[in-house]
């Protein structure tokens, strides 16, 4: 067979032959005898704990955005409302609307990964329609329009005053471009990363898909740089200036106690970016953070459990000068608790629509 249909462009066949899109234990499984030797070493299966003592479990599982959002300052985050789960919907409008919020936002849960439950809400009724599915607490954002999207991994010794970049991954949002007679569902069958999205946007933007857009129309799918939900990540590690180290350790020192995780950041320009200006800073993460450079599609699996490796040594060093500080690693009984949680957030998770 040829064409879009042809075997190549099957799922099945790109996730087998392209390991980017291979599910976690599938990668990580080969190289975790690694990290149960270092968990040995520390003796503690959650010594990561450690990491960043001011965030719960180290920002490893089960860490609540609003908490690190409180500890970062407000300015360099997107304007940020909390709710509890259960909230009424009109009163989430009310409360959004009052504070002049505007139309596109993003909703998020308040506990999750991966892109689990992230919405854009473009208006009054998918609002009050996330709000009515939410099964955990969740948080509304202004959406940042800013174009360029990055992961920058950072990471700091406790006792150093400059800190290092590990990593740092561009990333490319998932968009088409209309020919004025194919529908965003077909131009989309013609690209195989976007091929693995569908049965998702079928569920969540079935109106969209069947949207045709004017010739040379860029369109932005996924408003977001996810790449479980689609994005394009590219190694941009190389790029990694003194005046943007700099700036992270600006940032980061900002943060109580923050010495190993990823900021997702949204910013008009790199130049701007090491000026410290036009930014946003999306995301907060620790301990579980992936080096998510990784998966670049130039990259081989090899060149992946290589980063995941180090990154996991790193994470051991702070982890353990942390301890000698004083800094607590979690129990049996704490760190178990921590996978069940997370376990039951996956599924609360399940009613929302992602999109």
């Amino acid at each position: 067979m040829t064409g879009i249909y042809g075997w190549k462009k099957k799922p099945f066949w790109i996730r087998l032959l392209h390991w980017e899109y291979w599910s976690f234990h599938a990668i990580y499984i080969p190289i975790y005898p690694i990290f149960i030797f270092l968990c040995l070493r520390a003796r503690s299966f959650f010594f990561y704990a450690a990491a960043n003592p001011a965030i719960k479990n180290g920002g490893f599982l089960g860490e609540s955005k609003k908490e690190i959002f409180e500890l970062a300052p407000s300015a360099l985050q997107p304007r940020t409302i909390f709710f509890t789960k259960g909230s009424d919907p009109v009163w989430v409008l009310e409360q959004l609307l009052m504070t002049g919020f505007r139309f596109p936002m993003i909703g998020k849960p308040d506990i999750g990964g991966r892109g689990r439950g992230v919405k854009k809400l473009d208006d009054a009724a998918t609002v009050m329609a996330y709000a009515s599915a939410s099964g955990i607490d969740f948080h509304i954002q202004e959406f940042i329009m800013y174009e360029n999207e990055a992961g920058i991994f950072y990471y700091r010794f406790p006792g150093q005053e400059k800190g290092n970049i590990s990593g740092i991954v561009k990333k490319e949002f998932l968009k088409v471009t209309g020919d004025g007679k194919k529908s965003v569902r077909d131009l989309l069958k013609t690209n195989p990363r976007a091929i693995l999205q569908l049965p998702k946007l079928e569920y969540s933007e079935p109106d969209m898909m069947n949207r045709v857009l004017p010739p040379g129309e860029v369109f932005t799918v996924v408003p977001y740089g996810n790449h479980a939900r689609g994005a394009l990540f590219l190694d941009d590690s190389a790029s990694a200036s003194d005046a943007l180290i700099e700036w992270m350790d600006t940032i980061c020192f900002q943060i109580p106690q923050f010495f190993f995780g990823r900021l997702d950041i949204r910013y008009e320009s790199r130049e701007l970016l090491e000026q410290g200006k036009a930014f946003s800073v999306l995301e907060v993460n620790g301990a579980g953070s992936e080096p998510t450079h990784i998966y670049d599609p130039r990259h081989s699996i090899f060149f992946a459990w290589k980063e995941i490796i180090r990154h996991w040594l790193i994470l051991f060093k702070i982890s353990r000068i942390n301890h000698r500080l004083g800094h607590r690693y979690l129990s049996l009984a704490e760190g178990v608790g921590m996978f069940r949680k997370d376990k039951s957030d996956s599924q609360k998770l399940a009613g929302l629509k992602s999109g």
